[in-house]
């Protein structure tokens, strides 16, 4: 019976906001899920989504849970510095202006990182796209105001220039935050923008299931051009790279093949 709630609690979803749940991890998903269910007093996943299907909040915060809005900026340091110091001058040769998509990008500390990287390396003028499934996450990050311990690993020289403190908030510079363009996307459901030069998507893919991760890698290397870097989470390195047209560049970083 609890089992038939739950997929039938999956086709709900779907029908209503076009998130397929059957893609995701099911244990993990399940027991998030049930958590706060059970934590907003709701017996069965039934009468769970038809609070959901009436209160914004609520809805809002099962897209919060389900997408897991954990982020810092510049996560896991040393990628980041590869990224600075050899793929974006690479680009920055070939172009002063180049096309990046921040996938996923929660709360907006993912694609500001990159755009004060580009802003560093006088490329200010490039195109920075950032997208989520969560409305709420997307509306974070358009106000870019973070606690501290977001900020922990942010390089002493880029806090003082990009970054407002008041109190326990750091506050992004307006001038950055102009450079992005934020607007929602369900990775697996909508079409792709092509000719990137760089595909930032990092721990998302680690939530998917084998055939989602197989889907989605095919799309981000469709979307990139030639030569375009996909960057991706410490957990998740890609096998088999070249059935995606894909080389790999260094860890975590992979590269399309020119054709």
């Amino acid at each position: 019976m609890e089992d038939k709630d739950f997929l039938l609690f999956i086709k709900k979803v779907k029908d209503y906001t076009s998130i397929d749940l059957s893609q995701y991890k099911e244990a993990q998903m399940k027991r998030r899920l049930t958590t706060l269910r059970m934590k907003k007093g709701y017996t069965t996943f039934a009468s769970f989504f038809e609070a959901m299907a009436k209160d914004k909040e609520l809805f809002y915060e099962f897209l919060d849970r389900m997408t897991i809005n954990v982020s810092e900026f510049w996560r896991n340091p040393n990628r980041w510095e590869v990224l600075e110091q050899k793929f974006l001058p690479d680009m920055l040769r070939k172009s002063r202006k180049v096309k990046c998509w921040s996938a996923a990008c929660s709360t907006g500390e993912e694609p500001y990182t990159l755009a004060m990287i580009l802003a560093e390396l006088n490329a200010q003028d490039s195109v920075v796209l950032a997208t989520d499934i969560d409305e709420g996450a997307l509306e974070k990050a358009k106000k870019a105001i973070y606690l501290d311990r977001s900020v922990r690993d942010v390089p002493a020289k880029y806090l003082q220039k990009y970054y407002r403190q008041e109190n326990l908030t750091y506050h992004i510079a307006d001038s950055l935050k102009k450079s992005i363009r934020f607007q929602k996307q369900n990775l697996l459901v909508d079409t792709f923008d092509t000719g990137f030069d760089l595909i930032v998507c990092r721990n998302v893919m680690i939530y998917f299931t084998e055939e989602a991760k197989h889907l989605l890698y095919h799309k981000f290397a469709n979307a990139l051009k030639p030569g375009g870097i996909l960057f991706v989470g410490s957990t998740e390195q890609i096998f088999s790279p070249g059935q995606y047209g894909l080389e790999s560049a260094e860890t975590f970083f992979y590269r399309k093949t020119e054709v």
